[in-house]
């Protein structure tokens, strides 16, 4: 009788419209960017509360205070957060990189622009100064000066008030990515040139520049041994003619060793296969060098990103990160004898952190449960990362190994934040119809009555994974925040982890035919929309699709494909012809698109038949998007409203591809689930 009451009053509640906001679900704080200094006594991360960034520190004593103080939602990103060796300065990088055309982001369309810059914060009174337009810092290391990156060449600047930066040395390409050695007399950095990259080492006081081993090869990634006296690095092939990288491509790589005086060197350890690529763009760090005379490096060549750890000379190969699971980061401990990872080995769709030897590999587990454990800390000996809940963004937290408890460091929701009207997803497993085992996780209120619609998310990427709670990313933490928004006014979603995306090995990831080669993913999306129709919740004629960037492009997919089954879409800044990409976005358009392959792009693009695209579609894009053409959206829009389509339009002026504000994030939702309402709730 009990339960039958209560059902009874959430549908007087549900009847009288008595439904969730949007703001509900999205205005958590989240934290992000964490760091610690390098005697380990400080932290600090970013707190994005609403659109509004600011850095905060936590002291030795535990003590927690705000280092800035931006008081508005201005889309300015705050990151790489670097401390000085004394731990006595905090310097950070305010804003975005600039376009094609010169301009760093300005989605809130101020009147005087916006920059990309680096600021630095005096701890002992957190006075605030600008130092540099540029990115990528890097302290001397006397903590007095600092190298940045600026065009092609590297800079360095005093760490004061006023100072002026000069260039520390020229060398034809791009150059970055300066490590000093641990004299500190010297730096090694890359010389990115195109079709081959060099390693270079710079001496202060000669003010000359050595070659290591150079070679028609992509050199990169190089670390110093702990004496100063070698260095190691990556090496993959160099471009040949007319060869384009692909995204769904690997290539074959090797840990090259090689002497930092003469520059003689020689592969350490080379892949069995074209094992490169994602193994050294995705996860962090690529490549190290232990105090115990160790190099650690990322590979996939088993199946699952890991790291692995070797001797210099390439003996004594060991997975140091075992098991059927991802590792997308480690932080070494002061010994440098063990290493702490995140990943989902053990739990395939969430994220924990993990206790590894770097000699031994053997793995214990530090964190479990329901919760989302990255990127991991180690603080005054105790171990710290983000973690994030089916209610709760990532925040920074403590974990208490005795007690077996998390201590919340930075800022908790208000008040105002409730989260009643969260359910807990549940996890889906599907197969395609070619027999591909896909996951997924459905968000439903089983406690709303009657039939409800259906809706399918697609991730962007596709090198994604949406979880069992609040992603770690703020891109997918508010598209997680939609879809318990959605189910909370009455929707069934399905979030698809569709092959391509991380999460489930190389083989898922590298599926064959995807994306531009023959959309093999696309049978997923069908997959979960014929999984919404047989729950008995859902009324199965009314099913629909949204997504962002590659979801947005499966979302394309869908209603043009598939109309008896998806009825309405929104497609936020989706890719919808592949040729086009790959003509005018880059050459190729980062899939190795040739023109041989024209055909064959067009062909498994959304705009190749639009016969059948009868059902109506929310377009969404910002129009300083760097990632997908904006052109993108309005050739679509145009050949849609030739064809008598029902179009509506979100058009965010001067926003990017992954919306910098808070602002921008709640118009898209609210006017998705207008739109949604209005197609879907007939």
């Amino acid at each position: 009788m009990r339960k039958i009451l209560l059902l009874a009053i959430v549908a007087l509640t549900w009847r009288a419209g008595a439904q969730p906001s949007v703001e509900n679900f999205m205005s958590a704080p989240m934290a992000s960017n964490a760091t610690v200094s390098r005697d380990g006594k400080q932290l600090a991360w970013v707190l994005n509360d609403r659109g509004r960034r600011n850095i905060y520190l936590r002291n030795a004593q535990g003590q927690v205070r705000a280092l800035t103080r931006y008081e508005y939602d201005d889309g300015q990103d705050l990151s790489q957060l670097v401390f000085s060796p004394d731990g006595s300065h905090l310097v950070f990088v305010r804003g975005g990189d600039q376009s094609r055309e010169g301009y760093s982001p300005n989605p809130a369309s101020s009147a005087d622009g916006a920059e990309q810059a680096i600021w630095c914060i005096a701890l002992a009174d957190n006075s605030l100064f600008r130092l540099a337009a540029g990115s990528d810092p890097v302290f001397y290391p006397d903590g007095k000066h600092l190298l940045f990156s600026r065009g092609p060449q590297i800079q360095t600047i005093a760490v004061a008030m006023g100072a002026s930066p000069s260039q520390l040395f020229f060398a034809r390409g791009n150059n970055g990515d300066p490590r000093f050695s641990p004299d500190g007399k010297e730096i090694v950095f890359v010389s990115y040139r195109r079709d081959h990259n060099f390693i270079g080492i710079y001496n202060f006081e000669a003010r000359k520049i050595r070659w290591i081993s150079p070679e028609v090869s992509l050199d990169r990634l190089p670390v110093w041994s702990p004496d100063g006296k070698r260095v190691a690095f990556v090496r993959t092939p160099g471009l040949q003619a007319e060869e384009l990288i692909s995204f769904v491509g690997g290539r074959r790589f090797s840990i090259w060793v090689a002497d930092a005086t003469t520059g003689k060197g020689a592969a350490a350890w080379t892949s069995p296969a074209d094992d490169g690529g994602f193994a050294q763009l995705y996860p962090n760090p690529p490549l190290a060098w232990t105090k115990s005379d160790r190099l650690l490096f990322f590979s996939e060549h088993e199946g699952y990103d890991h790291v692995y750890s070797m001797k210099p000379d390439g003996s004594d190969l060991k997975d140091v990160t075992p098991g059927n699971g991802e590792v997308e980061s480690y932080v070494l401990d002061a010994s440098e004898n063990s290493l702490y990872f995140d990943g989902n080995r053990e739990d395939i769709d969430r994220r924990h952190i993990w206790k590894s030897g770097v000699a031994d590999g053997k793995v214990t587990a530090i964190t479990s449960g329901d919760g989302i454990e990255m990127y991991p800390l180690l603080a005054n000996g105790e171990v710290f990362c983000l973690r994030s809940t089916v209610t709760l963004p990532p925040a920074l937290v403590r974990y208490d190994d005795k007690g077996k408890k998390f201590e919340t460091i930075s800022a908790m929701p208000g008040a105002g934040y409730s989260t009643q009207s969260f359910v807990k997803p549940e996890q889906v497993i599907l197969k395609a119809p070619d027999g591909t085992t896909v996951h997924g996780q459905l968000f439903i209120n089983r406690n709303l009555p009657g039939k409800r619609p259906g809706v399918v998310f697609m991730h962007g990427g596709p090198i994604r994974q949406m979880l069992l709670g609040f992603h770690y990313s703020n891109y997918y933490a508010n598209c997680y925040a939609f879809n318990q928004y959605l189910a909370g006014v009455g929707y069934a979603v399905i979030a698809v982890n569709y092959r391509d995306g991380i999460g489930y090995g190389r083989k898922f990831r590298r599926a064959e035919n995807q994306g531009p080669w023959g959309a093999s993913e696309y049978q997923d999306v069908v997959a979960a929309g014929k999984y919404l129709q047989t729950l008995p919740e859902v009324d199965p004629a009314k099913i629909g699709l949204w997504g962002g960037s590659y979801g947005g492009y499966l979302t394309a997919m869908g209603m043009a494909r598939n109309p008896e089954l998806f009825k309405a879409g929104v497609d936020l800044h989706g890719v919808h012809d592949w040729g086009f990409r790959a003509r005018e976005f880059s050459p190729g358009g980062g899939w190795g698109i040739t023109g041989k392959d024209m055909e064959t792009a067009y062909r498994n693009s959304p705009v190749s038949d639009l016969s059948k695209w009868t059902g109506p579609v929310l377009l969404v894009c910002g129009d300083d998007d760097r990632n997908v053409l904006f052109w993108e959206t309005t050739d679509l829009a145009e050949k849609l409203r030739a064809r008598k389509v029902p179009v509506e339009l979100l058009v965010l002026p001067d926003e990017v591809h992954g919306f910098l504000m808070y602002e921008s994030w709640r118009k898209v939702f609210e006017e998705a689930r207008t739109f949604l309402d209005k197609n879907l709730k007939k």
